[in-house]
């Protein structure tokens, strides 16, 4: 028994850091995002990723990342990535232009998954112009796979260029059943968005 006791406590403290920088967002309550100005409401519970993709970004989901995947870019400044770098050298990410139009994040999102991802199938299946946290903004889907991963993944994103920075606001999912059961999750934290 008191085998069972220790061996519980070990199993505990080496999980204790993967759940450590994860945090509950409570539905109702309006909370800052990806460490900008940027702020949303949502109407449910979401999961607080605690790895960051880039310096200026964050990750919400229902069920893991794989299966739901929230991210918030939060004022983006000109020469700046969405991503961390992986090689500057060999590998680099596309920037912010400071010229940029929101005609250009679809584009940007593309070239920065093609090689942050290392993903060939990446595709913009639409765009339309709307207003994204009150400001002058872009509606976009897109469609893309992981390496390795049989599994095509749907996206939806929104996102505005204001005071010269990028605001952002991107969701994706296995286009089997997950994109359908959180996109309107989605839609309502991307349409309670404020700057």
């Amino acid at each position: 028994m008191k085998g069972l006791r220790i061996a519980a406590i070990g199993l505990a403290l080496v999980a204790a850091p993967v759940l450590a920088g994860n945090k509950l967002i409570p539905a109702g309550q309006p909370v800052a995002v990806a460490k900008s100005v940027l702020t949303v409401t949502p109407s449910v519970e979401w999961n607080k990723l605690g790895a960051r993709p880039g310096r200026n970004s964050e990750t919400w989901t229902f069920d893991g990342d794989a299966l739901n995947d929230l991210t918030f870019y939060g004022g983006i400044e000109p020469e700046q990535t969405l991503f961390r770098e992986v090689s500057k050298r060999t590998k680099p990410l596309p920037r912010v232009k400071a010229t940029m139009l929101v005609t250009d994040i679809p584009t940007l999102v593309e070239n920065s998954y093609r090689i942050a991802l290392d993903t060939p199938l990446f595709t913009v299946e639409g765009m339309e112009p709307m207003a994204f946290a009150g400001k002058p903004g872009i509606r976009f889907t897109y469609s893309f796979t992981r390496p390795n991963e049989d599994l095509p993944r749907k996206g939806e994103g929104r996102g505005a260029i204001t005071g010269g920075k990028l605001y952002l606001i991107t969701f994706e999912a296995p286009r089997l059943h997950y994109f359908d059961a959180g996109v309107a999750a989605f839609r309502q934290v991307a349409n309670s968005a404020k700057l």
